[in-house]
């Protein structure tokens, strides 16, 4: 019987040549979308009350969803729960307005506030053509930023950050150990 002992060197990420950290790298391309990356996206949605049903990021990138309760509700959850730099919040402040100048114009001239009860159809054709083109918008936001999301995911930093964060070892031409 024969026995045979092989010793390999092995490098952290930082220690690599240039060409083998580009191995490293491109051999980790998809290390942090090849999971359901998307999940923390989705729950960031259901706490405005939206959920999203399905996302698409190739040449018709879009998103789909639908509220849990309302546009109404929503738009009041993203003031509280989205920064006002969030393309989100500016949408639902306009949205929130757009809304009351529809309630005062369908109400009885007096309560502003308030739809007049033999106003209430036309109210609602036209409120539920403001809250379809809100949620139209909303969508397109979280389109905007799964992509965002993707494409971070998927860049040589955060490729990077992801291989020194799990201390991956490689061999000297940038192959994991």
């Amino acid at each position: 019987m024969r026995e045979d002992t092989v010793t390999t060197k092995v490098y952290n990420f930082d220690e690599l040549s240039d060409k083998a950290k580009e191995t490293a790298i491109e051999n980790f391309s998809d290390c942090n979308v090849n999971y359901d990356w998307w999940e923390s996206t989705y729950e960031d949605a259901k706490t405005i009350g939206l959920r999203i049903t399905s996302f698409d990021l190739d040449r018709s990138r879009h998103a789909k969803g639908e509220w849990v309760d309302s546009g109404e509700e929503t738009a009041r959850l993203i003031l509280e729960n989205h920064g006002k730099s969030c393309e989100t919040h500016g949408n639902a402040i306009c949205y929130l307005a757009e809304r009351s100048t529809l309630i005062a114009k369908w109400s009885d001239g007096i309560k502003l506030d308030e739809v007049h009860e033999d106003n209430e159809y036309d109210f609602d054709q036209e409120c539920d053509e403001l809250d379809t083109e809100f949620l139209k918008t909303i969508c397109e936001d979280y389109s905007i930023m799964l992509q965002k999301e993707s494409e971070y995911l998927q860049s040589e930093e955060a490729i990077i950050e992801t291989i020194e964060a799990n201390e991956w070892e490689f061999t000297v031409g940038g192959i994991l150990y």
